[in-house]
């Protein structure tokens, strides 16, 4: 959510598992990327999103590493059936988590660049070909945030649009970098990752993409924005789903934030950014495929996503709220 996304800077880590690899990449023939994918009980919307990787055109070669982390069931045939369209590997590991899940695709993975999408994205046709195109001529930039989009279909996606477009626009930097990651759509050379540390920190339930945002800026460097890479992120849940996501989501970020306070950083928005934002966001509600409804589902979902943060840090100073979150269940983690 935009409320905390600004970053300013204030002063300068496995559990057994198994694979089931359907095919391999050819012998000694590394691809151009990796595609990291943590699934949950996510085979359904997994299927549409393995799917857009199928349909791609003119793309770089490319492996497709799907991490169940713990599901219920394994990956039925309507998953596995994409192996004969391309490199694709299922990897199994204890429910560890997001970020663990994600660590261990790229563990496992071959690729000069990594990917990482999430289960219900949906690829442009002509993504990889675009990204691949900025990636690799010249390499000039380690890491790379695609453009999100959301699905216009529903009011829930029609707010997530006016969500990524404001962002998008807003946090654009004037070399092309942004001041932005989210790892429904993030792109890094895998040369760029340090050997001896996992890229995402596994203590946090929530936040991680942030936290890797502020690594990037601890050395110096932003994602480059790929305008014309397009991933759109279908989200499959009711608008009452989604505010008691963000009442949750608030909640759990609280112990990514602790870490980078702790690095002397601070995240922060000004009042004029956010009415910038406030009225980019009203500008472009007015476009007949979003309307004002996104305007003010968006404004509100904030709202109570402020609310929640402030009266989590008030309840924390008087101890009456721990001051970690709590373990998390299955079942809220991929939420």
């Amino acid at each position: 959510m935009f409320l905390c996304l600004i970053i300013e800077c204030y002063a300068p880590q496995g559990e057994a598992s198994y694979s089931m690899v359907m095919p391999a990449p050819a012998s000694g023939i590394t691809p151009a990327f990796s595609i990291i994918i943590a699934v949950f009980n996510d085979w359904v919307p997994l299927r549409e999103c393995l799917e857009s990787l199928g349909r791609q055109e003119n793309a770089p070669s490319f492996e497709v590493i799907v991490v169940d982390d713990g599901s219920d069931e394994p990956a039925p045939q309507l998953i596995r059936q994409w192996a004969g369209r391309y490199p694709l590997a299922i990897v199994n590991q204890p429910h560890r988590g997001i970020p663990a899940a994600r660590n261990h695709g790229v563990r496992v993975s071959n690729g000069e660049v990594l990917l990482f999408v999430d289960a219900d994205c949906r690829l442009r046709t002509d993504c990889l070909a675009n990204l691949g195109a900025t990636v690799f001529h010249p390499p000039e930039h380690n890491s790379f945030q695609l453009r999100l989009a959301g699905d216009l279909s529903n009011l829930v996606g029609k707010t997530e649009e006016l969500r990524f477009r404001t962002l998008q626009n807003q946090l654009m930097q004037p070399n092309g970098c942004i001041r932005y990651l989210n790892t429904s759509a993030f792109a890094i050379r895998r040369a760029r990752l340090d050997p001896e540390k996992d890229l995402f920190d596994v203590s946090v339930p929530r936040g991680e993409d942030t936290l890797l945002l502020v690594h990037l800026i601890e050395h110096g460097e932003l994602p480059y924005f790929v305008a014309n890479a397009t991933v759109e992120h279908v989200i499959p849940l009711s608008l009452g789903s989604c505010l008691l996501k963000d009442i949750r989501s608030a909640y759990r970020e609280r112990k990514a934030y602790d870490i980078i306070s702790s690095k002397g950083m601070r995240i922060r928005l000004r009042n004029r950014e956010r009415l910038r934002m406030l009225s980019s966001m009203w500008k472009t509600s007015g476009q007949p495929h979003i309307g004002r409804l996104a305007w003010f589902v968006l404004v509100g979902r904030q709202i109570i996503q402020r609310i929640v943060s402030i009266a989590c840090r008030l309840l924390r100073r008087l101890r009456l709220l721990p001051a970690q979150p709590v373990a998390e269940t299955a079942e809220s983690i991929y939420d």
